[in-house]
């Protein structure tokens, strides 16, 4: 099971998901969007719950374009802890799976958490009521 991130990390949190800066970025904005409840694959999550989940990587995924000034975002599943979560990684000057080459290391802040919140729950709320 992932461990719990600290509070200054979380971005957003429901009754499902939460959505946070990785506490051992490989690179600049690295996001996890984790499903709160222990599910080891994504194939278990029911097609309400798989779509719930793949819209919040989406609205995560805009909120980084917006608030990293970058083109492209990374979009990682690895089920190595048996916990649905994908990890969200703005691209910069590097390609492919050179991204993924750096030795994270523990963040000790998270500098663009307040704009990220922000960008995400604007995101989220025109969303919610394009629905409506």
């Amino acid at each position: 099971m992932l461990p719990y991130p600290p509070s200054n990390a979380i971005i957003y949190e429901d009754k499902k998901v939460y959505v946070c800066f990785a506490s051992y970025p490989i690179g600049w904005g690295h996001t996890v969007v984790v499903w709160k409840k222990q599910i080891p694959d994504l194939h278990y999550l029911s097609d309400g719950e798989y779509n719930y989940l793949m819209d919040m990587v989406d609205i995560a995924r805009d909120a980084l374009l917006k608030v990293y000034k970058t083109q492209k975002v990374y979009l990682l599943y690895m089920d190595e802890v048996k916990q649905v979560h994908w990890h969200l990684v703005p691209r910069f000057n590097e390609k492919g799976v050179n991204v993924s080459m750096h030795k994270p290391q523990k963040a000790k802040d998270f500098p663009k958490i307040l704009l990220m919140r922000k960008i995400f729950q604007g995101i989220l709320k025109r969303r919610e009521a394009k629905k409506q």
